[in-house]
């Protein structure tokens, strides 16, 4: 006797409950046929998955097959395998009656059948554009020249020597052909874009000598847009209709997007609306206090006001002298981290004077001191 192959259970391949009504069979079918189809899945397994979803769906919506599937299984009443399988050519599933006429184009959404010409769209453009912390600190204006490419001025973006373009013939200017193609065990015709001319529907019988059929230049574009305030690297602004145009001038150009980039800061680090930043100070400072102005992002000083017997290692928070909080009103605060200046050379001099310091300032018993601070922590 020959062993029958397991099969996974045709509600599981579906992901349905066994109680499915016959919309709920058919929606799972169509949500799997679309991330399995062989033609656009990237799956390893797509075409092995698609047959068996297919399987799955051919049984379950048949009343006869789904009842006598519920109460024997795979195996059926006399142990073989009653739904034939897809060697044996035992399905029929009219996928146009779940997807549509245009079975490809309603599975992936592709354009519409083939008395229609398909419009395409230009390209998507990205750019970078640097801006430093006080750009983004108070919102800026920008304009800047760079070079784009545009719709040719000679062909109107045609390609065509005197815009002049003719009817593909393959597809007689739709722009759309119909096959026949085989998936699994069914054949089924779908609609497609032109191979000849990539959907287009037109042909070019003689080059624009200018963009030497490309259909458009490079040429210089001043740009104008506005930096929010508060805005982040990775920020991207959207300028529509800015970038590659639509292909042989017929459709929609595509959009220019502007990545904002913000540049390091000499003594800032950007937490979010936050500012931070590390100030070295020597002992005396901390000791017996200093107060240290700086030029800040906002345009007005920044005063640090460090208090006397402050150690390394402790913050200073300045609130609400950070950037604006790009969600929400306010701004952040600006957080100092204190630390101890060691500097790598003293003269003999300096070190007499430290000597004598060290006598009065050091603890007497270091062993005690360590104890007193690791009790001030857990306080």
């Amino acid at each position: 006797m020959i062993a029958i192959s397991e099969k996974r259970d045709y509600y599981e391949v579906l992901g349905v409950a066994k109680g499915a009504s016959s919309a709920d069979l058919k929606n799972a079918f169509r949500s799997l046929a679309r991330k399995y189809h062989p033609d656009r899945s990237q799956e390893d397994n797509a075409e092995e998955m698609f047959k068996e979803i297919q399987e799955a769906y051919a049984v379950l919506s048949d009343e006869q097959k789904r009842a006598q599937y519920d109460r024997f299984g795979h195996k059926g009443p006399g142990g073989g395998s009653p739904f034939g399988g897809f060697g044996g050519g035992g399905f029929n599933i009219n996928l146009e009656d779940i997807f549509g006429g245009d079975v490809f184009s309603n599975i992936f959404g592709g354009g519409g059948g083939g008395g229609r010409r398909s419009r395409r769209r230009g390209s998507d453009i990205r750019m970078f554009h640097t801006v430093d912390l006080k750009k983004i600190h108070n919102g800026s204006q920008e304009e800047v020249e760079v070079e784009l490419p545009v719709a040719c001025s000679k062909c109107a973006g045609t390609g065509a020597k005197d815009g002049e373009i003719a009817d593909c013939r393959e597809c007689n200017g739709q722009g759309r052909v119909r096959m026949r193609q085989q998936v699994g065990p069914f054949v089924q015709d779908v609609v497609r874009d032109c191979p000849s001319c990539e959907g287009s529907g037109h042909q070019i019988e003689e080059q624009c000598s200018t963009c030497r059929g490309k259909g458009k230049e490079i040429k210089a574009t001043t740009l104008r847009f506005n930096i929010p305030a508060g805005a982040e690297s990775g920020t991207r602004l959207r300028m529509r209709g800015k970038g590659e145009p639509a292909p042989n001038g017929k459709g929609e150009d595509g959009d220019l997007f502007i990545e904002i980039e913000v540049e390091e800061h000499l003594w800032f680090e950007r937490s979010s609306a936050d500012l931070i930043m590390s100030l070295p100070l020597g002992y005396s400072d901390l000791v017996l206090g200093t107060s240290i102005t700086l030029e800040h992002v906002d345009g007005k000083d920044l005063t640090i006001k460090v208090p006397a017997y402050s150690n390394s290692g402790d913050t200073i928070e300045i609130r609400k002298r950070g950037l604006p909080r790009n969600r929400g009103s306010g701004r952040g605060d600006v957080i100092v981290l204190l630390k101890l200046h060691m500097p790598k050379k003293v003269d003999k001099k300096s070190k007499k004077s430290l000597q004598e310091l060290k006598d009065v300032l050091a603890p007497k018993d270091i062993l005690e001191r360590i104890k007193a601070d690791a009790k001030d922590r857990r306080n």
